[in-house]
């Protein structure tokens, strides 16, 4: 029967988006002088932190996702290497 694969891990992708995200900062960052374009931000992402004071425990809530135009070329790639892996 054609068609179907064998099933992927939501979690290798979740590890291949934080990779390429990563990579792909690290590069826009690295080249930025040269391709002043793959440092161009959008607008960040998130939730501002937010604490609960529990009078034992004192737990800060929060997280921020800032992107630019290298992270997003990352994100593809990874996404790209995800499907062609399996």
């Amino acid at each position: 029967m054609g068609g179907y694969g064998p099933p992927r891990s939501p979690l290798l992708l979740l590890i291949l988006l934080i990779v390429g995200g990563l990579l792909g900062s690290l590069l826009g960052t690295a080249l930025g002088d040269y391709a002043p374009i793959l440092n161009q931000g959008f607008q960040p992402l998130g939730f501002e932190p937010t604490t609960f004071d529990l009078l034992v425990v004192t737990i800060t809530f929060g997280l921020t996702l800032k992107f630019n135009v290298a992270s997003a070329v990352g994100f593809l790639l990874a996404l790209f290497v995800y499907f062609k892996m399996l």
